[in-house]
């Protein structure tokens, strides 16, 4: 077994749950239908998480050319698997089951509040990004920090201006489209 087979069981664990809990709130926000309140944003927002863990899961390969792993690379890729989880969690709505309120339910409103916090996540692991691809992947270091600088920018935006939260979750999702075509 290789490092990096070693190293990426732990990553695969993580981003494997997160993608199962987001697909679990689906589910469940498909079963509870007729007390859903649906906004495109939200879903937008949920598909985009998912592409997000998508995309570490594919980058993991590309790190197979790494010979050398550290106790640092280990904990960042750990770390910031752990933001992808976070993001994946709080990114849709959740029943609480409080039959005598449906507010849980109605996806802009969670959005632009407790929602919020699936933005933070996703903030922290756009943190963790430059060094993934400047000291392991040997990317230019602009480059590396630039994608990653204009990806929190969005999440800040999010959380601190969550009246924005439509128009900030298509810039989201054109900024997933460019750092898929980029790290494809």
């Amino acid at each position: 077994m290789t490092q990096h087979e070693y190293v990426f069981i732990a990553i695969s664990v993580i981003l494997g749950l997160a993608l199962t809990r987001l697909l679990h709130t689906a589910a469940g926000l498909i079963r509870a239908h007729k007390r859903v309140t649906f906004h495109w944003a939200t879903a937008l927002w949920g598909g985009v998480i998912m592409l997000f863990i998508l995309q570490l899961w594919w980058v993991g390969w590309e790190l197979r050319t790494v010979m050398d792993w550290t106790i640092i690379d280990f904990f960042v890729l750990v770390i910031g698997s752990i933001f992808v989880y976070g993001a994946a969690d709080l990114a849709l709505p959740t029943e609480d089951y409080d039959i005598s309120s449906n507010k849980e339910l109605v996806f802009l409103q969670h959005s632009r509040s407790f929602g919020r916090w699936s933005a933070l996540s996703m903030l922290g692991y756009f943190c963790v990004g430059p060094h993934v691809n400047i000291t392991m992947l040997g990317n230019s270091p602009l480059l590396s920090v630039l994608f990653p600088a204009i990806g929190a920018g969005l999440m800040l935006l999010v959380a601190l201006k969550p009246t924005w939260f439509e128009f900030l979750s298509v810039m989201f999702a054109g900024y997933a489209i460019v750092i898929l075509y980029l790290t494809a």
